[in-house]
């Protein structure tokens, strides 16, 4: 991909050349009401172009790099959670009794039988 972009570049530097040697006559460019610029077709032509590119470069720039802080802050994200599961079942394996005193199921599927209560 890099050699095809290198070509292209490579392409508009020789367009922009022969351009440039085949029209080098002075134009007058009216800026304002008695402000007149004298310069070169080629230097108009690439000023134009460069205000053009620079601008939509800098927003596709700017786009890609926050992008890229969206993604890493989501790919954070997603360690961080597949990291806690692997960690919780260190901790509550030697525990028999749940916060309230119940028993907790055995591995075998069984159900707990609700504490038995007396009626008065």
């Amino acid at each position: 991909m890099q050699i095809i972009r290198t070509i292209v570049w490579v392409l508009i530097l020789v367009a922009l050349l022969i351009f440039t040697i085949t029209n080098w006559t002075p134009v007058s460019v009216k800026i304002w009401e008695g402000l007149i610029l004298e310069t070169k077709i080629p230097a108009l032509v690439i000023i134009a172009f460069l205000a053009g590119l620079i601008p939509m470069w800098l927003l596709h720039r700017g786009a890609k790099w926050r992008l890229e802080r969206r993604i890493g802050t989501l790919e954070n994200a997603m360690r961080a959670a597949t990291a806690t599961p692997a960690a919780l079942p260190a901790e509550t394996a030697g525990d028999t009794e749940q916060p309230t005193g119940e028993a907790r199921p055995a591995a075998t599927g069984a159900t707990p039988t609700p504490p038995a209560t007396e009626a008065s």
